[in-house]
């Protein structure tokens, strides 16, 4: 028996009990954690792996914002700030001379994506993209069933102007869309799908 200074006692066996739930707690908090890696995370982590190996130069666009007021008293806070326009596309860049630029979307329905999740703004910029000969895509995650699709920008901008549905059915990713391959390092390996489709041929 253990006596600590607040009082309380506890036996060898209470302490095994506890270090072992303590155990099966971390490992379900590192579980889910794993779970909930957002695709924005997963993008990042990809892009700074290509990064340091010197494979391409992709970044993340911060979102455009004027800051009204920041309060220094508790560390250079920002406590009043507007979006001073609305963003283009998540990601731009540079891989082997070709002009890069996509969204990265999710979606929790098993069966298509909402094109409601697309801002017209956003079809309008890739257009531009594809007209001046850049490389313009969408990476998106079916998160139910835990599958990740590169779909090149033009699909999207056909279902989403044709107007025959609100969204792009799960099927059709499985036709034309190219099923991104998880890993540790990198996460989402989408640059030999965008070597395969858009620099060789």
């Amino acid at each position: 028996m253990i006596k600590y200074s607040n009082g309380q006692t506890y036996s060898p066996k209470d302490i095994k009990k506890k270090e072992t739930k303590s155990v099966s707690s971390l490992k379900r908090h590192l579980s889910s954690a794993n779970r909930g890696m957002d695709l924005e995370g997963d993008i990042n982590a990809s892009n700074e792996y290509y990064k340091e190996h010197d494979l391409c130069l992709i970044t993340k666009r911060p979102t455009p914002i004027n800051v009204v007021k920041v309060d220094y008293s508790k560390g250079a806070i920002i406590t009043n700030a507007y979006f001073e326009k609305q963003s283009t596309t998540d990601y731009n860049g540079v891989y082997k001379g070709r002009y890069i630029d996509f969204e990265a979307k999710q979606t929790k329905s098993k069966t298509s994506f909402p094109l409601a999740n697309i801002s017209k703004h956003q079809i309008e910029h890739l257009k531009h993209v594809l007209e001046h000969g850049g490389i313009a895509f969408f990476i998106i995650e079916f998160a139910s069933k835990n599958e990740v699709f590169l779909l090149d920008a033009k699909y999207v901008i056909h279902f989403y102007e044709n107007g025959e549905r609100k969204s792009i059915p799960y099927e059709k990713f499985t036709e034309v869309a190219h099923k991104i391959k998880r890993g540790f390092a990198p996460r989402l390996d989408y640059l030999p799908i965008i070597e395969e489709i858009y620099i060789k041929s």
